[in-house]
């Protein structure tokens, strides 16, 4: 245990149990993997909505590029020049994030591939 030694700010005291108390969690803080949010109107009244949906995360859109461009012994960086793409999207795209379709046919054309080839590049593609 402890010994309380109280801090003088002006008029007021803190004492180091109070900066303790203060810091811990307490049983009514909400759970932070909770998908809820909570947020506080002007009024001071605090409600709880959902969080948006997240946006998909790699590999949720999985692919073939990293193999189609191993297979044309060609590196990120080459890939990304002939695409005129930057080879930081080249990276995104093969970890399976999600990309725009002009960035999927500039790929495509990077690769020799027609625009017909895009099932064998993104098999889950719909037409």
């Amino acid at each position: 245990m402890t010994a309380t030694h109280p801090i003088e700010l002006g008029d007021s005291e803190i004492s180091l149990d109070d900066v303790d108390s203060a810091a811990s969690p307490s049983s009514e803080d909400p759970d932070p993997s909770d998908s809820a949010v909570e947020t506080s109107k002007g009024d001071g009244k605090r409600t709880r909505r959902q969080a948006a949906p997240s946006k998909p995360r790699a590999g949720e859109q999985p692919n073939n590029v990293r193999k189609l461009r191993q297979e044309a012994m060609m590196s990120k960086a080459e890939l990304a020049r002939r695409a005129r793409i930057s080879p930081l999207t080249v990276d995104r795209v093969e970890a399976g994030c999600p990309c725009r379709m002009d960035t999927k046919r500039k790929i495509l054309e990077a690769l020799g591939l027609s625009p017909s080839a895009r099932t064998k590049v993104w098999p889950d593609m719909d037409d």
